[in-house]
């Protein structure tokens, strides 16, 4: 496996003796101090260059790299729409372990490109072309403190959501169910992690992409619930993972509202959490969700 001193010295030789290079840039995870090194990260590579048509055109430019397991180029695939305007890009997985995500960027939108993140390091500036950039660093990623509207609408999201994996459960469509927990559910309660471990730090910290690095600042016994809430396709274990999500949920939200002053949503908590309850046992011939006895009960 090439070294990361070699990589970078191939890439440079090629963006040196190229003409239509005039900068190139490495971001991410290798320009950020706080990141664990290890063998998996990428090379996020940006080429400045003065025309785009013959790179993208000659797509076998790249082989010079080294040979590839695969490669995706975003911007030509029907399936996901481009998203990055004029740019271009190439992620290439090498037969030697390495990954390069390359961006070809037109050198016309230097400016603008050197403002939209602070993980930057200049590798090479042919004419001395690009603002001065600072040190990089990863405070664009910090935990962000939220607002008490920030907060509630969490709270809303999870509690509201939550009612739609019932559903699903109850109707036995189980990939509908997971889907709810997974895509929307899960995302709040994480959210609410991140805003907890923001305030043990004073939100000067980024807990990674994914939260990749809540492991590090939960206690084990909150962490190891989180890892609850990640069921199989079994439908109880999808009930009690949502329970799960719901205790973890209400006693990490009671904290955070509690040192920022917010006000938590106990009601919604209260009114959901029976429904999702009488929802669970909720016999499968049932043709009333709430029959005059049990709603008089549970509501009045």
């Amino acid at each position: 496996m090439r070294s990361e001193r070699e990589m970078l010295d191939d890439i440079l030789a090629f963006a040196e003796k190229d003409e239509r290079i005039r900068a190139v840039t490495l971001e991410g995870s290798r320009t950020n101090s706080n990141v664990p090194k290890d063998m998996f990260q990428d090379y996020d590579i940006s080429f400045l260059v003065t025309e785009m048509d013959s790179f993208v055109q000659d797509p076998n430019w790249v082989d010079r790299f080294g040979e590839r397991i695969i490669m995706q180029t975003p911007e030509a695939m029907a399936m996901f729409p481009p998203d990055l305007g004029r740019r271009f890009s190439y992620l290439m997985l090498f037969t030697d372990g390495n990954r390069i995500d390359l961006t070809l960027i037109p050198l016309d939108e230097k400016d603008e490109y050197c403002k939209e993140d602070k993980l930057l390091l200049v590798l090479l500036d042919k004419d001395n072309c690009l603002p001065d950039i600072p040190a990089p660093t990863d405070e664009d990623y910090w935990v962000k403190r939220p607002s008490a509207e920030f907060f509630a609408d969490c709270c809303n999201e999870f509690w509201w959501v939550s009612t739609y994996v019932a559903k699903g459960l109850w109707r036995q469509e189980i990939l509908f169910a997971l889907d709810h927990l997974n895509l929307y559910v899960r995302p709040m309660l994480l959210k609410m992690l991140e805003w907890q471990v923001g305030i043990q730090t004073d939100f000067s910290l980024s807990v990674g992409k994914n939260g990749k690095y809540l492991e590090n600042y939960l206690p084990e016994n909150r962490w190891q619930q989180l890892l609850r809430t990640y069921p199989s396709g079994d439908y109880e274990e999808v009930w009690n993972a949502l329970f799960t999500a719901g205790d973890l949920f209400r006693r990490t939200a009671r904290e955070v509202a509690e040192h920022l002053k917010y006000e938590y949503p106990a009601e919604d908590d209260r009114r959901v959490t029976d429904y999702l309850q009488h929802v669970r046992v909720l016999p499968r011939d049932a043709t009333e969700i709430f029959p005059n006895m049990i709603k008089e009960k549970l509501w009045d």
